[in-house]
């Protein structure tokens, strides 16, 4: 398994990582993702283990804190051989102090945290969210006393605009504090809008991606085809709605694209597409997903081999789209181009 520098960090992440929304099935959304147990849980991370991949992300949303809990169980005797990253700030209750990024709310959620995990520490601490209704510098003097407790390693956010995220480092570095060195993005074929200005600022500023939904939200499978019906066992009838929308006639496009390269690298559809996202710049690690072993297997197929440049060419052009402005024309072909090319 292929390592990688998280950021500006010394710390090496494995290309694939294991997500653990599947565990637990607590929840309306989150039980509809998956039900995973810690019998089943423990199979996975076993199989991760074998192949390599040591990186496990939750978050103390996902399934009212179940997954925690279960990911904790599945690697309970072995936690000097893995990495745990974990998220706060979406709201996991109905009190005033049940959401958000202020002191009080990410300390005990690190400690709730830690708890369920049953672990000293965790590898990667991220905020969920950007939270506007507290102050930049408590965040981030909350998560600098965290650190030096010794109960988180290293630093991270999920699902920032590029202005909340520069803002977060600017104010850590004239703080002296610890800075960012993740950011948990959603990027796929049929959502390359991360590439505008999160992907150049992770690389002007150290901070790599971890891939969320690589599989656009599970439509990147292969089961959804070109004039075919949804199979009916596709949990996109119950999750669609909440993941980012996707034009049907680009992902169509696309999905005709993966097949034709599957076929031509004896790939399966969602190896290709998890492929295409290891070519691409800032890329730490991509988040896989798994209710079972099969699907875990597959999606660990995604590495070791190529995409060959024609091949790469193709998924390039069949995936892209007008970046908005002022990204475009001027500064993505004129001002970023000119400090990699390849980001263009």
């Amino acid at each position: 398994m292929e390592h990688r520098r998280l950021g500006a960090s010394g710390l090496q992440v494995p290309v694939l990582s294991l997500g653990a929304g599947t565990f637990g099935g607590r929840g309306p959304l989150f039980g509809a993702w998956g039900d995973t147990d810690v019998a089943e849980a423990r199979e996975l991370v076993d199989l991760c283990l074998d192949a390599g991949v040591t990186l496990f992300d939750t978050a103390d949303v996902y399934s009212d804190g179940a997954s925690e809990e279960v990911l904790g169980a599945a690697i309970r005797g072995r936690r000097d051989r893995v990495l745990l990253s974990t998220k706060a700030t979406l709201p996991t209750g109905d009190g005033p102090n049940d959401a958000g990024s202020s002191r009080s709310r990410l300390i005990k959620a690190c400690e709730d945290a830690l708890r369920r995990l049953g672990t000293d520490h965790v590898d990667l601490f991220q905020l969920h969210a950007f939270d506007a209704g507290t102050p930049v510098e408590e965040v981030l003097d909350a998560l600098h006393g965290l650190v030096r407790a010794g109960k988180v390693r290293y630093l991270g956010v999920s699902n920032f605009s590029g202005w909340q995220l520069m803002k977060s480092l600017a104010v850590a570095e004239r703080r002296h504090h610890p800075r960012y060195v993740a950011h948990q993005v959603y990027y796929s074929l049929v959502g390359r809008d991360y590439e505008w200005e999160l992907m150049p600022l992770g690389h002007d500023q150290g901070v790599g991606a971890l891939v969320w939904s690589p599989l656009g939200w599970g439509r990147l499978t292969g089961e959804v085809r070109r004039g075919r019906p949804l199979p009916a066992r596709s949990r996109l009838h119950a999750t669609a709605d909440h993941g980012p929308p996707v034009d049907q006639e680009l992902l169509y496009d696309v999905v005709d694209a993966l097949v034709e390269i599957a076929a031509e690298t004896g790939r399966t559809v969602p190896q290709v597409a998890l492929n295409w996202l290891l070519t691409r710049p800032t890329v730490a690690s991509v988040i896989i997903g798994a209710r079972n072993g099969a699907q875990l297997r597959d999606n660990l197929g995604a590495v070791g081999w190529e995409l060959g440049p024609d091949q790469l060419a193709t998924l390039d052009a069949v995936s892209a789209r007008t970046a908005p402005y002022p990204y475009f024309p001027y500064q993505r072909q004129e001002g970023f181009a000119r400090v990699n090319p390849s980001l263009v």
